[in-house]
């Protein structure tokens, strides 16, 4: 069962402006993963259902999260179908993130009042997933898309919510073009973990990672 409601994660989200996304099949390696990114200010974390036994994984860094990192919100994402959400909701998912975005999917989540946030690459795209109830879409594959999409959605419907995701870094000029150009937030996966970083178990690295990346969103806010 979900432990924040649904404007609780939306708030949080937007107010941190970055949601880690992370995948690893090692929950001891997910745990410290979870715990340097909390020592760096983050609030929202999307653990990705990418790999064999995702689900057993998650349940635990869920329990790890609740006990060590108890301010935490704990969601998960690559969701494609509503029984996989229906699954991970079940082991404590306060969000859902996916790809796309599927009828089934929301329906479920809006009878549980937990965030649905689909992946989005039209406008007509993120009109239907607000119509079904979405109150952030997902825009996906955002390198791909870039930020001139963004402010031309923004245009015509300013009071779009969108979590940039795709290609996001943690670099000054990669964070300021998304935001200035009309972000909510924006989901940072492997940028934020670079391979031999999560290989040398530099735990102080992602914190410190994470610590600049959020000190960027805020210096871009002001």
């Amino acid at each position: 069962m979900a432990r924040f409601n649904k404007i609780q994660v939306i708030s949080k989200s937007v107010e941190t402006g970055i949601v880690p996304i992370f995948y690893h099949k090692d929950i001891e390696v997910a745990k410290q993963v979870v715990k340097a990114c909390y020592e760096g200010g983050i609030r929202v974390f999307e653990f990705t259902n990418r790999g064999d036994f995702a689900s057993e994984v998650f349940g635990e860094l869920v329990k790890f999260a609740q006990k060590e990192c108890p301010d935490m919100i704990m969601g998960v994402g690559s969701i494609v179908d509503a029984p996989t959400a229906a699954l991970y909701i079940q082991l404590g998912a306060n969000f859902i993130v996916a790809p796309c975005f599927n009828a089934e999917v929301v329906k479920l989540t809006n009878s549980r009042l937990i965030p649905y946030m689909p992946g989005c690459g039209s406008m007509t795209e993120i009109a239907t997933a607000q119509q079904a109830g979405c109150d952030v879409c997902k825009l996906f594959p955002a390198d791909v898309l870039g930020t001139s999409f963004v402010k031309a959605v923004k245009g015509p419907m300013p009071w779009t919510n969108l979590m940039i995701t795709g290609g996001v870094k943690p670099e000054e000029a990669n964070i300021r073009g998304w935001f200035q150009a009309g972000a909510s937030c924006v989901g940072m996966g492997s940028n934020l973990f670079p391979g031999e970083v999560l290989a040398a178990k530099d735990w102080a690295k992602i914190t410190q990672l994470c610590k600049d990346a959020l000190a960027i969103v805020k210096e871009v806010r002001k």
